[in-house]
């Protein structure tokens, strides 16, 4: 049993984050029908802004991981304007291969401006565990989960309870009506990429000090979003939160009872069980963002 809870615990921990990798991917496609492959390298964006802000400007932790997450909120702000919003209104494939070159284009990128060496992100906090009961959690993994928790929470009350939420929603579910009551889609397009992109950027700076960051770690990043908005639903956000979740604990019981090398084989089966028998999604209901 206590091994099981220490399963649980590290496995919501890594959900977590997948949660919000999901989101955002949910996000983008369920509001602007964009096939964001290029979503991995804005993870992988954020463990390299916050190892820039840490080990080489020597910033505080927490201002480099809210200066991680602001830089890729601009950077996909940026990549919305100059490169989709000319594309409005083309094919799905013409925008998923605009995506595929960007994945390309920030990867090497990546791999120019820091190298191939993997780099590891200084974090303050102590490195022995805190005990909680029969399980032990580090320091660093609790805050990363009460992050990600706040992260979820926060984007939640923006779509829900905000006027911003409110006209993505309005433009997720009638784009033309939307543009008619006077809506700015145009804006709320740039606004919803820039909000999945900071949230995969996230993601990437909270993992970052937990793992080891290399360029082409957003390739498997890439792969556990699209798992999360299969298991999910497309544009469902309760969906892609518990779905990670979901996949998060699914990876970890699979490390832990089977072996640590089929952990990511144990997700990619559950998504492929999934397509075969609900294939709209585990937690689909009515198509909406929310």
């Amino acid at each position: 049993m206590e091994a099981l809870l220490q399963h649980l615990l590290n496995g919501l921990v890594l959900g977590g984050t997948y949660a919000l990798l999901g989101i955002g991917l949910t996000l983008i496609f369920g509001l602007m029908h964009v096939v964001n492959f290029a979503h991995g390298e804005f993870y992988t964006l954020g463990a390299y802004l916050t190892f820039a802000a840490l080990a080489l400007l020597g910033v505080p932790f927490f201002l480099g991981l809210a200066l991680a997450i602001l830089g890729g909120g601009l950077l996909g702000a940026a990549g919305e304007r100059v490169l989709l919003r000319p594309l409005r209104g083309e094919s799905i494939d013409t925008t998923m291969l605009v995506t595929i070159g960007l994945w390309i284009v920030l990867q090497n990128g990546e791999l120019l401006v820091w190298g191939g060496v993997a780099k590891s992100i200084p974090h303050p906090f102590p490195t022995a565990p805190i005990v909680l009961g029969p399980v032990s959690v580090a320091p660093l993994r609790l805050f990363v989960m009460a992050a990600v928790l706040a992260l979820i929470a926060g984007a939640h009350l923006l779509i829900h309870r905000t006027p911003l939420g409110t006209a993505m929603r309005a433009t997720f579910q009638d784009h033309d009506t939307a543009a008619l009551m006077g809506i700015d889609t145009g804006r709320i397009h740039t606004l919803t990429f820039a909000l999945g992109s900071s949230l995969a950027a996230a993601a990437g700076a909270l993992l970052g000090p937990i793992f080891l960051v290399y360029p082409s770690m957003g390739d498997l990043a890439s792969l556990k979003a699209f798992s999360v908005v299969i298991l999910g639903g497309l544009g469902n956000f309760a969906g892609a939160a518990l779905g990670g979740l979901l996949l998060g604990v699914a990876e970890e019981l699979g490390a832990g009872y089977v072996s640590s090398g089929y952990r990511d084989a144990v997700g990619f089966v559950i998504i492929i069980l999934v397509l075969l028998f609900r294939p709209s999604g585990l937690f689909a209901r009515a198509e909406r963002v929310g």
